[in-house]
C-alpha cells in the first residue's frame, strides 16, 4: 500500500521531516512504513498502518503551515491522537499566539488540553487547572495574566500559594519570612522573568502592580480589577480555599492550579482542591479543567514517568480487597424467672 502527500514548500517538508530525518524516523519505527521526499511529494509505504501515518504527516504539514516548529514532541503527541481517532481535532492547533514573552518567543498552547485551557480562563471568571507536573497550568496561567495587563483588563496580577512544607522544614530556611517563602514561590517567579523579563517585573513589583505572597497574606482582602493565581492549590485547606475565593472582586478574574495527586498536607487534612471542585462543579462562570499526561511538553520522559505512576495507582486501586463486612450480634441473656 502506498499514499503520496502534495508539499507545499521544500521549507514546509523540512520542517515537518525534522533535522537527519529524525521526526519522520518516529512515524517509521511507530507505524512499521517507509516514508520519502519524492519529487515535490512525500510517499508513505508499508502495509495496514500506512493511512495512520499518513494523517500524521498530514497533521503535522497542518501546523507547519501555520509557522509552527515540529519536534519530537509534536510527532509523538500527534500519533497518540490519531490512534485515539482524535486526527480531526487536530486541525485547530498551531497559530495560537497570545502572549509574546520578553525575548520575543511567542506562547502558545501546544496540545488540545492547553488550547481548552487557555479558552475556558478566556470565557470565564474563576478556572481550575488541574492535572499533573509539566502541563503548563501555571506557565499558561501567568501568560494569560500578564497578557491581561498588557490589554488594561486588568490593574494588577496577584500570585500566590500556599507555604506547605514537602518534606523540608520551613523554621529551618535561613533568612527573615520573605526569605523563608521564597523558594515556594519561585516558580511563579521563574514564570514572570520569562513573560516579562527582569527589569519590567522589578518595576511592576515596586509599583504593587505585581504582588507575590504567601496564601495566608490573602485573608481579609478584597482584590479588585485583579488577575489572581493560586498556584499548588492541591496543598490548600478546605477553610484557605474558602477563604481564597472570597477575596474574589469586582472586575476580576481567577485561576487556580494544582495536581490532586501530589498533596503535600498531613494525613489528617482534607485538600481544600479536591473538596472544592465537588462543590463548584456545575457553577456559571466557573470552569474545571482537567490536563493529562498527555498535555506534559517537558521532556518526553516525564510523560511516560506520570503515565506509569497513573497505571500503578489504577493497578493498586483495582487489586485491594473488599473492606471486610462486620457483623455485630446482640447479646442476649437468660433470665430466669
Amino acid at each position: 500500500m502506498e499514499k503520496s502527500i502534495v508539499v507545499e514548500s521544500a521549507e514546509i517538508c523540512g520542517n515537518v521531516f525534522g533535522p537527519y530525518d529524525e521526526n519522520v524516523k518516529i512515524i517509521e519505527n511507530e507505524y512499521n512504513v517507509r516514508i520519502t521526499n519524492r519529487d515535490g511529494d512525500i510517499k508513505i509505504s508499508g502495509d495496514e498502518n500506512v493511512e495512520k501515518a499518513e494523517k500524521v504527516i498530514a497533521a503535522l504539514m497542518n501546523v507547519a503551515l501555520k509557522g509552527e516548529t515540529v519536534g519530537e514532541r509534536e510527532v509523538k503527541y500527534f500519533i497518540s491522537m490519531v490512534d485515539e481517532g482524535n486526527e480531526d481535532a487536530l486541525r485547530v492547533l498551531g497559530g495560537d499566539c497570545f502572549c509574546i514573552t520578553s525575548k520575543g518567543k511567542p506562547i502558545k498552547p501546544k496540545t488540545l488540553g492547553q488550547k481548552k485551557y487557555v479558552e475556558l480562563i478566556s470565557s470565564n471568571t474563576v478556572t481550575f487547572g488541574i492535572g499533573p507536573a509539566g502541563t503548563g497550568k501555571t506557565y499558561l496561567a501567568v501568560a494569560m495574566a500578564v497578557t491581561a495587563l498588557r490589554n488594561k483588563q486588568v490593574n494588577r496580577i496577584v500570585l500566590t500559594r500556599p507555604a506547605v512544607e514537602a518534606g523540608e522544614n520551613l523554621g529551618f530556611l535561613p533568612g527573615d519570612l520573605q526569605n523563608k517563602v521564597d523558594p515556594y514561590l519561585r516558580p511563579l517567579y521563574d514564570a514572570l522573568f520569562d513573560t516579562l523579563g527582569m527589569e519590567t517585573y522589578q518595576k511592576y513589583v515596586e509599583k504593587n502592580i505585581i504582588e507575590i505572597a504567601p496564601l495566608a497574606y490573602m485573608r481579609g482582602r478584597t482584590l479588585d480589577n485583579s488577575f489572581i493565581i493560586l498556584d499548588e492549590a492541591q496543598n490548600t485547606t478546605c477553610e484557605q480555599m474558602k477563604m481564597f475565593l472570597t477575596r474574589l472582586g469586582f472586575q476580576s478574574k481567577a485561576v487556580i492550579t494544582g495536581d490532586i495527586t501530589q498533596t503535600d498536607l498531613p494525613r489528617n487534612k482534607r485538600s481544600g482542591l479536591k473538596h472544592v471542585i465537588k462543590i463548584l462543579d456545575g457553577i456559571e462562570d466557573i470552569a474545571i479543567h482537567y490536563l493529562t499526561y498527555k498535555d506534559v511538553v517537558r521532556h518526553p520522559l516525564v510523560q511516560r514517568i506520570i503515565k506509569a505512576y497513573e497505571d500503578y495507582d489504577y493497578r493498586e486501586e483495582q487489586d485491594k480487597p473488599e473492606p471486610r463486612k462486620i457483623t455485630y450480634l446482640k447479646r442476649s441473656r437468660r433470665v430466669e424467672k
